[in-house]
């Protein structure tokens, strides 16, 4: 079973997500997964570009109200 992390970035603006999200996948391993909950609409876009640039892998994005969600899993 894969682990599962989450990673509460609500109320913080670009590019604090990102930052966040950054450090977050440094302490995990490849394979690991990893859910990022911002309030920034931005970060459905930041974080998943970030994601392709560092080798790791978006799982789903989805809203929920106010919420938006981003899985991803640690590659390389």
């Amino acid at each position: 079973m894969t682990p599962k992390y989450n990673l509460n970035a609500r109320r913080l603006v670009c590019p604090l997500p990102v930052i966040r999200t950054q450090e977050a996948v440094k302490k995990l391993k490849t394979g690991d997964i990893l859910e990022v909950v911002c309030t920034d609409s931005g970060a459905l876009q930041d974080i998943p570009t970030w994601c392709r640039i560092n080798g790791h892998t978006v799982l789903k994005t989805f809203t929920d109200d106010y919420d938006y969600y981003i899985v991803l899993q640690v590659g390389n």
